[in-house]
């Protein structure tokens, strides 16, 4: 966990990055692509492969397997320069693509079957060796994003109170119908696929930063996880930035719904940070019950019910989102974000998560590899 200066007050707008972990599929078959290092190689020579000098953010990078990369965006303060920097780090990574022979593609999941080929690194084959299938069939894309803190402290102040309604994050963003080439009936089956590392998941309420670290520490110590990098829980304070890191949602389709989890995101954390520092309480939900309200999120997405946060009682997700929606309102008003959050609510009902738009392409389609090569082309 980085550490950096300790305020009890965050006077400005939060900066928010976000990480989106994307597909390499063939342009005509729509076949994953083992490319990721041929990528990486032409990113380079553009010089799109590290962050210019001082700069957090803004470059293509390796993920766990050949099959994949990741973008990731400079910090900002607006959401519309931030639309802007996924837009172009996207296309940065399209080019990339195109010129090893493939397309990038927005998905959770890949539709069609696969046999992931891990990235040459020896961390990964560390994993690899340690985890078995679990690593070996891990081919699956997030969206991350950071939101600045000005302490350990803070972030998991934020992180306990904020726990409870990350599951909504999940539905919104949901954009994994299909696995290894049949319809899961899940809206992300990525999330269930997460599932498998034991670290992943709901976190306990902690109460410090320095309890967080304790129990991070206690983690690596059983030897299961190799490192601190693999506390995969669905959100954390970032090892390499002054941010929290929620990392929930899947990739998504439309950039759209990208910055509209990004903003849900920002205003979580500036709701969580402001509760701890008045001294209120988090709320006492236990992990088992936030795992239920995960699992719900993943299983249904927007198209049935959620788990009210509250009373963790089943309820149409158009209301469980708009509770959130007034659960942050004063965060998304002090930074600006309300009208673009709610124009973002309304657009994901009237049109549909990316899961929706992968079915529906299928629909019309009726082949997977055309579907994926239509998918790619949206992306």
């Amino acid at each position: 966990m980085n550490r950096h200066s300790s305020s009890s007050t965050h006077d400005q707008v939060r900066t928010v990055g976000v990480e989106e972990e994307l597909l390499l599929v063939d342009a005509e078959t729509g076949a994953p692509r083992s490319v990721a290092s041929e990528v990486l190689r032409v990113a380079r020579r553009h010089g799109d492969t590290e962050a210019g000098a001082g700069e957090a953010g803004g470059s293509v990078g390796p993920e766990m397997q050949e099959q994949q990369v990741e973008t990731d965006t400079p910090a900002e303060e607006h959401l519309a320069l931030l639309e802007l920097d996924l837009r172009r780090w996207r296309d940065k990574a399209r080019a990339a693509a195109t010129e090893a022979g493939a397309l990038i593609l927005a998905s959770g999941t890949t539709p069609l079957p696969v046999r992931p080929q891990t990235f040459d690194s020896e961390r990964y084959a560390a994993i690899a060796e340690q985890f078995g299938l679990t690593a070996s069939e891990q081919l699956t894309c997030g969206c991350h994003v950071h939101v600045s803190v000005d302490s350990d402290d803070e972030a998991v102040g934020a992180l306990d109170r904020i726990r409870t309604w990350l599951p909504v994050l999940l539905a919104l963003s949901a954009n994994s119908p299909f696995w290894q080439g049949g319809d899961s009936g899940y809206e992300s089956y990525r999330s269930q696929a997460m599932t498998r590392w034991p670290t992943n998941g709901p976190t306990e309420i902690y109460g410090s930063g320095q309890a967080y670290l304790d129990h991070l520490r206690l983690l690596v110590g059983t030897g299961v996880p190799l490192d601190e990098g693999m506390a995969y829980f669905d959100a954390r304070p970032s090892r390499r930035y002054p941010t929290l890191e929620v990392r929930v949602a899947d990739v998504c389709l439309d950039p759209r719904d990208a910055v509209l989890v990004a903003a849900l995101a920002r205003a979580l954390v500036e709701t969580g940070a402001r509760e701890w520092a008045q001294g209120r309480p988090a709320d006492p939900t236990s992990v088992a019950v936030i795992r239920l309200a995960m699992w719900q999120a993943g299983r249904h997405g927007i198209t049935g019910d959620l788990l009210d946060p509250k009373t963790h009682r089943p309820r149409p997700a158009r209301e469980v989102v708009e509770q959130l929606v007034e659960h942050v309102g004063t965060a998304l008003r002090d930074a600006g974000d309300l009208v673009r959050v709610e124009k973002g609510v309304g657009r994901v009902f009237t049109r549909g998560t990316g899961s929706s738009e992968q079915r529906r392409i299928h629909a019309e389609e009726g082949r997977l590899d055309r579907t994926v090569v239509r998918l790619a082309e949206l992306t």
